[in-house]
C-alpha cells in the first residue's frame, strides 16, 4: 500500500537529473599545485593535448586554488598562470587558501604569520628569500616588506585578481567548498576558500554540483554532489584534471 501511494504521489520516483555543461562545451578543472611546476608543466601538455586531439566548440581551463607554497618553486607555478594558456583554452584562476594567507601576511604579518608554518617558507625560498626570522613582530614586518620587494608586480596583480568561483552550466568551481544549504549568494568568501568538516561530510545535494580541491584524497573523490580533485600533488606526485563534457567526466593526471 505505501508502495502504491507513493507511486501516486507528485514526482514520486523522479531520478535527480544529473549535472551537466551546455551542448559544445569542455571544463578542465585542476587541483591544488602547491608549488610543484613540474607536474603543472606535464599537466598543462597532457591537457592541451587532449583539447587537440579532442576539439570542442569552446574549451575552459580552470585551476581551483592553492597554486603556492609546500613544494619548491611557487614562483615558478605563479608565472606559469600568468602567462595566456595554450590555445584554444580559456582559462580561469580561483583563490585557495594559500594565496588569501600571502596576501594577509603582506598587508599584516603578524595577524597572518601562521602562514609561513603552514607551507609559506617554502614561497619565501622560491622568491629567494631566506634564512628567516620568525621570532618577533619586526621580524615579521622585515619579512613581509622582504617579500613585497621580491614579488614582482605582475604576480601581485593576479594574485589580488583572482575569483573566489565560478560556474558553469550545472557545476560550481570553488577552492573548498560550499556552506550547506546557503545560497550562494550569501556564502562567506572565507568558507568558499576554507570549509571542510561541514562541506565534505554533506550528502545534501546542492544547487550546483561543487568541483573542489583544498581536500586531500589519494584518488579524485567524485559523488553526487560533489567532485573533489586534490590529490596531494606536493606529495604524492600526481596533480589531477577532471575534464567535463555534457554529462560525462573523465580524469587526466600526472602519473
Amino acid at each position: 500500500m505505501l508502495k502504491r501511494l507513493a507511486r501516486l504521489l507528485p514526482g514520486a520516483g523522479r531520478a535527480t537529473p544529473p549535472a551537466t555543461l551546455p551542448a559544445g562545451m569542455r571544463v578542465y578543472a585542476v587541483g591544488d599545485i602547491h608549488g610543484r611546476h613540474d607536474l603543472l608543466q606535464r599537466l598543462r601538455e597532457r591537457i592541451h593535448a587532449d583539447a587537440c586531439a579532442q576539439p570542442a566548440a569552446e574549451m575552459h581551463l580552470i585551476y581551483l586554488g592553492d597554486y603556492i607554497d609546500r613544494g619548491p618553486d611557487s614562483r615558478a607555478v605563479i608565472e606559469q598562470l600568468t602567462e595566456p594558456p595554450p590555445a584554444p583554452l580559456i582559462q580561469t584562476c580561483l583563490m585557495g587558501n594559500h594565496e588569501y594567507a600571502l596576501l594577509g601576511f603582506l598587508e599584516a604579518p603578524e595577524a597572518h604569520g601562521g602562514w609561513l608554518r603552514y607551507g609559506g617558507l617554502a614561497t619565501l625560498l622560491s622568491y629567494g628569500i631566506g634564512p628567516v626570522d620568525l621570532g618577533t613582530a619586526a621580524a615579521l614586518a622585515a619579512l613581509a616588506e622582504r617579500l613585497h620587494e621580491q614579488l614582482p608586480e605582475h604576480h601581485r596583480r593576479f594574485l589580488r585578481q583572482l575569483d573566489t568561483h565560478r560556474v558553469i552550466g550545472d557545476y560550481l568551481f570553488v577552492h573548498a567548498g560550499i556552506q550547506p544549504g546557503v545560497p550562494l549568494r550569501a556564502q562567506s568568501p572565507l568558507d568558499l576558500m576554507t570549509i571542510k568538516a561541514p562541506f565534505i561530510n554533506s550528502t545534501k545535494r546542492h544547487p550546483y554540483r561543487v568541483v573542489h580541491g583544498h581536500h586531500i584524497t589519494p584518488e579524485p573523490d567524485i559523488r553526487p554532489n560533489r567532485i573533489g580533485i586534490d590529490t596531494g600533488a606536493y606529495a604524492s606526485g600526481r596533480l589531477s584534471c577532471v575534464v567535463l563534457e555534457g554529462e560525462a567526466l573523465r580524469i587526466i593526471d600526472t602519473r
